[in-house]
């Protein structure tokens, strides 16, 4: 599947099914995935970057918004290639889940 082009997983949120959204979308033709209800673990930001960085700043302290935003530059700069290409692999096998979920209710 993701090997045929490019594929849009997002939820109904108002900028997702904005018209300045879709309209590319459809204009490029690109397959766009719906995101199944009750399913709020498919984003990798929550399941593989957040976690990721919880876990690396747990117990960090900063002492101002911008020494924070730094922080979180600096790590995510230091990050590998992979790291990301990991996330996005595992999105096949939690949509997967997901959709075996909504399917079994």
């Amino acid at each position: 599947m993701l090997s045929q082009g490019i594929v849009l997983l997002h939820d109904n949120a108002r900028p997702h099914s904005a018209g300045v959204t879709q309209n590319p979308a459809q204009q490029f033709s690109w397959e766009q995935l719906d995101h199944p209800p009750y399913s709020p673990d498919l984003a990798p930001s929550d399941y593989h970057l957040f976690l990721n960085l919880k876990r690396d700043f747990e117990g960090r302290r900063f002492d101002s918004d911008d020494d924070a935003k730094n922080g979180v530059q600096q790590w995510l700069s230091s990050l590998a290639a992979t790291f990301f290409e990991e996330g996005i692999d595992k999105l096949v096998s939690r949509y997967d889940k997901c959709l075996k979920m909504v399917v079994t209710m």
